[in-house]
This record gives C-alpha cells, sequence and structure tokens, in this order.
C-alpha cells in the first residue's frame, strides 16, 4: 500500500531552506520537490514502470511552475504511466512550451508562481481570485500578444453589468500588474490595461458606513469571544479605542508609549501628516496596553514592538494584513465592516453627543475643520470638552456597548 503524504502549501514550500546536500519533500501521487544547496527548488516526477523505478522526469522550476501546475502535469504523467506509457517525453515537450509561454494563462501561472511568491496570502489570494473567476475563462486562451485594450474593456464592462465595479476595476489593475511582469520579462511590449482608464471603469466610492450602538456591541463581543491570541484581540479592540491609523498600531514600538501619563507619541517619520502625533489614551487603553507588556514579558522577551510577530527570529511588527484576516476570521453578523471604519464611526457618534468638531478632529488626527464647516454643524449644544475628555468618552461609550449584554460585567468595567 503506497504511503500517504500531507499535500504541500505554497507557504511551507517558500520556507524549505538549502541544506549541504539536495533533498526532496514528496507532495503525492509521485510529484516531488527537489531542493538544491543552491536553494534552487525543482519539481519532479517519481514513478515505477513495467515493475522497474524509473529515472525522475523533471517537471521543472518552482519559480516558472506553481504548486497548481505541477500537480496537474503529475496527474498526467501518472495516467500515462497507468497506461504502460513513459512521460518523459511528455516532461520533455512541457517543459519546453513552459519555456515559451504562449497563451495568457500560462504567463499567469508564471506570474503567480514567480512574480507573485513574495506578497502576501491576502494578496495573491485576490490576484488569484479575480484570475480565475473572469480573466483566465473570458481570455486566458489567446495569446499573449494578442490581448488588446479592447479585450480587458469589454471584461471589465461584463464584470460591471453584474453589479461589481469594484471587482471589475481591481480585475484591469491585475491585468495590468501581469503585463507589466510580462514586459519586464521582455515577452510582450505593450500592456493591453494600461490603455484602458481606471476611471472609465470605476471611480472607487468613499466609505460612508458608520456603525449603530449596537453594531460597536456585536463587533466588541465578537473579538472577544473568539479563538484569537490574546494580543491580537487586543490589537483589534486598541483600533476602536486609540482611532489610530492601521499601520500605526501595526508598527507602534513601547518606546512611543508613556502610559503613567496615558500618552502614546506617534513619531513623525510615522504620522501621516508629517509631524510628531499625541494622542490622549483612555484609561481602557491604557489596561490594555498593560496586560500586553505583561503578556510579553510572561512569553521571556522584551519586544521592540508593541506587536511582534510570532514567526522568525528577526524583531518585526506583525505583517499588515494580519488585523484585516483576523477580522475576516471572526465571520461577524455585522454587514459590510472594516476596520478604518472605527474613525468614521468614532467622529459620527462624538458629535451626535455633543463633543466639538475641533477636538475630534486632534483626536483623529485630522486637520481642523474650516470655520464655515463647523458653523455648519454646530446647530446643537456643544459640550466644552478637550481632546483627551473626547478620547474617554468615546472609550466610555464603547465600553457600554459591548460589556453591558455580558453576564458579570458591570457596564463601564474595563476589559
Amino acid at each position: 500500500m503506497p504511503r500517504i503524504v500531507a499535500p504541500l502549501t505554497e507557504s511551507q514550500i517558500r520556507a524549505m531552506m538549502p541544506r549541504a546536500t539536495r533533498y526532496s519533500v514528496a507532495d503525492g501521487n509521485g510529484l516531488v520537490l527537489e531542493v538544491m544547496p543552491t536553494g534552487t527548488k525543482v519539481w519532479r516526477f517519481r514513478y515505477t514502470l513495467d515493475g522497474k523505478r524509473q529515472p525522475l522526469a523533471t517537471i521543472g522550476d518552482y519559480r516558472r511552475i506553481s504548486l497548481r501546475v505541477a500537480r496537474e502535469r503529475a496527474r498526467k504523467y501518472a495516467d500515462m504511466v497507468a497506461r504502460g506509457v513513459s512521460p518523459a517525453a511528455a516532461a520533455r515537450r512541457d517543459r519546453g512550451a513552459e519555456k515559451r509561454i504562449d497563451l495568457l494563462r500560462d504567463a499567469a501561472e508564471l506570474y503567480m508562481s514567480t512574480a507573485m511568491a513574495g506578497k502576501s496570502d491576502e494578496y495573491r489570494r485576490t490576484a488569484r481570485r479575480a484570475l480565475d473567476k473572469d480573466v483566465l475563462p473570458a481570455i486566458g486562451g489567446k495569446p499573449i500578444g494578442a490581448v488588446s485594450a479592447n479585450d480587458v474593456a469589454a471584461l471589465c464592462e461584463h464584470i460591471k453589468a453584474r453589479g461589481s465595479p469594484a471587482m471589475a476595476l481591481h480585475t484591469r489593475h491585475v491585468i495590468r500588474r501581469l503585463y507589466a511582469f510580462l514586459i519586464a520579462q521582455q515577452r510582450v511590449s505593450d500592456n493591453p490595461a494600461a490603455a484602458v482608464p481606471a476611471r472609465e471603469i470605476a471611480t472607487p466610492a468613499a466609505r460612508t458606513r458608520v456603525l449603530r450602538a449596537e453594531e460597536i456591541g456585536a463587533v466588541l463581543r465578537g473579538i472577544h469571544a473568539s479563538s484569537l491570541r490574546r494580543p491580537l484581540k487586543i490589537a483589534l479592540h486598541l483600533l476602536a479605542l486609540t482611532l489610530v491609523r492601521k499601520s500605526w498600531l501595526i508598527e507602534a514600538k513601547w518606546d512611543e508609549f508613556d502610559l503613567d501619563a496615558a500618552r502614546w507619541t506617534v513619531p513623525a517619520t510615522r504620522a501621516s501628516r508629517g509631524t510628531t502625533h499625541d494622542i490622549v489614551l483612555s484609561r481602557q487603553a491604557v489596561a490594555l496596553l498593560r496586560e500586553l507588556r505583561e503578556h510579553g514579558a510572561r512569553a521571556g522577551r522584551q519586544p521592540v514592538f508593541a506587536f511582534p510577530t510570532v514567526r522568525g527570529a528577526l524583531e518585526r511588527p506583525i505583517a499588515k494584513s494580519t488585523l484585516n484576516q483576523a477580522l475576516s476570521a471572526l465571520n461577524l453578523s455585522v454587514d459590510d465592516f472594516v476596520l478604518d471604519d472605527w474613525r468614521r464611526t468614532a467622529a459620527a457618534h462624538l458629535l451626535e453627543q455633543g463633543h466639538p468638531d475641533d477636538a475630534i478632529a486632534r483626536a483623529l488626527g485630522r486637520a481642523p475643520p474650516s470655520p464655515a464647516r463647523a458653523e455648519h454643524r454646530r446647530k446643537r449644544p456643544v459640550l466644552d470638552t478637550g481632546e483627551g475628555s473626547v478620547m474617554q468618552a468615546w472609550a466610555d461609550f464603547v465600553d457600554g456597548q459591548w460589556l453591558a449584554d455580558i453576564p458579570g460585567h458591570p457596564k463601564a468595567a474595563v476589559c
């Protein structure tokens, strides 16, 4: 009975490091990946014919052939072996066809396995989805030099017709990046997607999403009831309390915080307006940051970053996509919510509660409102509050939405 092996994943393959001698890792169905001392990774097919083990058939370099294509080749060769036919000649022909890259579908596989290999999982997933769902079914069988701007425009119009203008625009961007890669490889000379202006496909609409009070509670309860690592729960909660941009929180270093003074100073090199930005921390935010620092101390390390990656020995923050991926994993019942909506949500609720427009703007690190805009909004009584009071009022309001429905918690408790 053949030995059952666990299939490889792209992340496992990228993590494979060279050794003093070459070694092989099996994927199953005869497919193996051979890792050379130079770091080169080569797909090969292992098979037995007429009761004798045959020399490995080379499928090709991992940088040019994706895991998915290698598996398709292995299945084809296994079928040939089952019929008593050696796949060696077919493998040589396939390698020759790979070098030519005549069709768009073959070029897309080369692009995904090379130019996209170092990108984040989420970035590669969205590109792959656009290719598989729309691009390749429509024009994947065309020679790469025959794809025209009209083909790209027609494809985008088809996607828009089903009510997905944002996806149409994303698909155009994927094709443009694919052809930029092919031009750099000197396989084509023109980029058909570049000739289709993005503004003619769709104009990204400004987000207007503001969470209702009960939705704020649902999001926070979903975060804390999840199986996420505690530091990620804290990160997601801090975004709601501090109202900072994701990049500010992800790249935050411990020396930026003065927890005794309840202050966080974002350096000018990272602040959006090019000047140092001081953030007043609420009691709830300080409590979460103290817990986070103790969590790092219990782990036996004093990290530079507040949210260090748990992978690798190098000191660096978590990836920019980590918090978005964590949010996606929660399967919240709150529709159409993204993490950047916290800032807009807080501004809307705080304004409704009567806090001054300029104090809200300072708390969010925004430019102060124009006098005309401020006067237009000042139709309700305005509280005499400063930036610190605004941040504490917001934290108390957030607590009131999610802790009130948790048995055993007083309404204004610190989590």
